[in-house]
């Protein structure tokens, strides 16, 4: 299973990568995985100041939708289009084309919050 050292993660299984203020988000392989086929992204939040922990989103696999959860408090300055037409960039590649939102990061002190690659392989038992 595949997860990155440089980034953070979440008890929810998403993933956030820092550059200076604006940060990436998407969920982790472990997370797609356990969805299996993702059919289909909805994020309406794009323009919004949401807190950690707030639903910033779902996805819908073909056999269950989940929420979205944001990791640190930000606006939402972007979503990844290409999941449009493409939401299987998810499932094959959750790092990189598969990420989700990009965000202005409000409160860096919630990134201490998150958990290292290597708690978060402890989570999941990895």
């Amino acid at each position: 299973m595949n997860i990155p050292n440089n980034l953070k993660y979440t008890k929810d299984h998403e993933w956030i990568a820092i550059d200076g203020e604006i940060a990436t988000v998407g969920i982790t392989d472990f997370a797609q995985r356990e969805l299996g086929d993702i059919v289909y992204v909805e994020i309406e939040t794009v323009g919004e100041l949401l807190k950690a922990d707030e639903v910033f989103g779902t996805v819908e696999a073909v056999k269950t939708v989940s929420d979205l959860f944001l990791p640190v408090e930000g606006e939402i300055l972007e979503l990844n289009e290409d999941l449009e037409t493409s939401p299987e960039d998810v499932n094959n590649d959750p790092y990189d084309k598969g990420w989700m939102i990009k965000m202005k990061v409000s409160n860096p002190g919630d990134l201490d919050n998150l958990l290292t690659s290597e708690d978060y392989k402890e989570l999941i038992g990895e």
